[in-house]
């Protein structure tokens, strides 16, 4: 088992922030988020068979619904997306906001997943797996419903490669962002959570072996913005 925080923890301070997290996203990315979405979204489309609609994504850790809208806005896929979180608040905001007959909300817990075995075209997750309290469980629940063949893309953040970028980064992290986000949001404490996860988790290297471990194959990874954030896919 992996070193993070507790289930009920996330999921009390993700329903904490939801009226404000779409907001900071973008002003603590300096609006770059929007961006690496776009990535995403197209390396997972470009690299799947779209066929006759009836392609059934999951947008998994899915929050204000950000990633799937990235989806419809910035591709041709014209499939359903089902769109699980397990903070319902996160949903519920999303939805008011944005609704799509073809974009499906559900509340459930990404380590049992409410899906039927290879029931899935592809998956996606964007910002999601640190949050997981048992990263293999939930990388064997995403393969698990995944049709052989399927796909899994994971959005993520990781370390600049750059020393001189990490440590300005890092800087960040520790002071800036909690500072910021906790003044904005009222919750100091999920912003410090935030940082020290990014922090602590896998280096590419180390997240490839594990979705290796567990099945996955074709495994490939892209660093986005001098490796603040990394693209990795998979394949069932």
């Amino acid at each position: 088992m992996d070193k993070h925080a507790d289930k009920q923890f996330v999921q009390q301070k993700f329903g904490q922030i939801t009226r404000y997290y779409d907001f900071l996203n973008s002003l603590l990315s300096l609006g770059i988020d929007h961006y690496w979405r776009w990535r995403a979204v197209k390396e997972l489309v470009n690299s799947s068979l779209l066929g006759d609609n009836k392609e059934v994504f999951l947008d998994l850790c899915a929050g204000t619904l950000p990633l799937s809208r990235a989806l419809k806005r910035w591709t041709p896929f014209q499939g359903k997306i089902v769109a699980l979180d397990f903070a319902q608040p996160m949903l519920v905001y999303g939805r008011k906001k944005w609704r799509d007959k073809d974009v499906w909300p559900v509340a459930g817990d990404a380590l049992c997943l409410p899906l039927r075995d290879n029931s899935i075209d592809a998956v996606m997750v964007a910002f999601g797996v640190r949050n997981f309290t048992n990263r293999l469980a939930g990388l064997k629940e995403i393969l698990r419903v995944l049709k052989p063949g399927g796909r899994a893309l994971i959005l993520e953040f990781s370390h600049p490669f750059n020393p001189f970028l990490k440590e300005i980064y890092f800087t960040y992290l520790n002071h800036l962002l909690p500072h910021i986000g906790g003044i904005i949001s009222g919750d100091k404490e999920a912003y410090c959570y935030l940082a020290d996860s990014i922090q602590a988790f896998y280096t590419p290297k180390e997240w490839m072996e594990l979705m290796q471990r567990v099945g996955f194959t074709n495994i490939k990874h892209k660093y986005l913005t001098g490796g603040i954030v990394s693209v990795y896919m998979g394949e069932k």
